[in-house]
């Protein structure tokens, strides 16, 4: 079964290193990132898709950042 997170954080090193943890995991890349003005707090934000393939079957309640 192949599952998938969005990965989003402030453009700071926070970001690189939750997608390094994530990619350290067994994790993959899906897509291009996307990098967006938040007018709300003045900041970038930058995010980016994740894919990874584990064994079981999908429920909403699954922990993603845990498998």
């Amino acid at each position: 079964m192949k599952i998938y997170r969005f990965l989003s954080a402030d453009d700071t090193s926070e970001f690189c290193h939750k997608v390094s943890a994530a990619l350290a995991k067994g994790w993959e890349l899906h897509g291009s990132p996307t990098y967006a003005f938040d007018e709300a707090n003045g900041v970038m934000r930058c995010g980016q898709a994740v894919i990874k393939e584990i064994e079981g079957t999908y429920s909403p309640n699954m922990k993603l950042g845990e498998q």
